[in-house]
């Protein structure tokens, strides 16, 4: 149904504008499931989520697959995240956009000097924090969203050092209404992303192939395996899968560890391939063609 991304420098007041918003759409539509994402419901800290620019990076990914998990038509997300940098919220605009659903940022747009006295008071209570020095940089990198770009807008803002955040207010009745306001052809004030043909081929085609492939790769290492450990077919070093496909030819004998460590290099460079050629097969006896033809060129005789 929608998918809202909270936007905001470090204790800005995302979490508790968040916890709001979520609140308010619950009373506002009881029927829909509202779920927010964050660090703690992933048990991810604060520090130890953005302590270093890898682990950041990580964060980011572990969030963004588990948006892409949970979005549909059915329910609505609210990714409370600090979502600073401009192109990750593009790839979660992406992400709504492939899934045919709303989209918003929510803007906690609070100046920095009160952020940081916001952090100090919650280091002195023992309440969810961050490291001095941490704080510090995340301030220093935030990219403000802007409402003439396509993955910040629409933008609602909310000022929490200016104005109380409650349910009530008016910002966050502003998001609650474009986000459960029913649309038909006729409205022009809330917009559901559409997905485009490629994103929605994209989406399809790469699960079918990814389950397709990896079961057909597992089916080949196996009949290896069992060929070798029964003596089948080794008298000519050469296995059979069927009569429709390539026989494996092996010059040695190959173990299970080689063998998986074959199978996960060639599903890369078949993923690393579909980027910019055509796509992986989606059907079994294909994808076992290609795999065939891999072992012999690795391990073949």
């Amino acid at each position: 149904m929608a998918l809202v991304v909270m936007c905001g420098q470090p204790c800005s007041g995302k979490s508790e504008a968040a916890a709001c918003l979520a609140a308010a759409l619950r009373s506002s539509v009881p029927d829909v499931t509202v779920r927010v994402i964050d660090e703690s419901s992933l048990h991810l800290g604060r520090d130890e989520s953005y302590k270093d620019m890898v682990v950041e990076k990580n964060l980011r990914g572990v969030l963004r697959s588990e948006v892409d998990r949970s979005v549909s038509r059915d329910g609505i997300i609210i990714v409370d995240s600090l979502n600073n940098i401009k192109g990750y919220r593009y790839e979660l605009w992406c992400l709504a956009r492939a899934s045919g659903i709303r989209y918003c940022v929510f803007f906690c747009d609070t100046e920095v000097d009160h952020c940081r006295d916001w952090n100090v008071k919650r280091q002195e209570k023992g309440e969810p924090s961050y490291d001095s020095n941490i704080f510090e940089d995340l301030a220093r990198r935030f990219e403000r969203p802007d409402s003439r770009s396509r993955w910040d807008s629409p933008l609602f803002e909310l000022f929490p050092s200016r104005e109380e955040i409650v349910e009530s207010s008016p910002v966050i009745a502003e998001a609650v209404s474009y986000l459960t306001k029913k649309v038909d052809s006729k409205t022009r004030d809330v917009k559901v992303l559409q997905p485009t043909i490629a994103t929605q081929s994209v989406r399809t085609t790469e699960g079918n192939s990814l389950y397709e492939m990896d079961k057909a790769t597992q089916e080949v290492v196996s009949a290896i395996v069992e060929a070798q450990s029964g003596g089948l077919g080794l008298a000519m070093n050469k296995i059979s899968l069927g009569p429709d496909l390539p026989t494996i030819n092996l010059r040695r004998p190959v173990g299970l560890p080689e063998l998986r460590s074959l199978r996960r290099t060639f599903i890369k460079l078949a993923g690393q391939y579909s980027l910019s050629g055509r796509p992986p097969p989606t059907d079994a006896d294909s994808a076992k063609r290609m795999f065939v033809d891999y072992l012999n060129r690795e391990i073949g005789g």
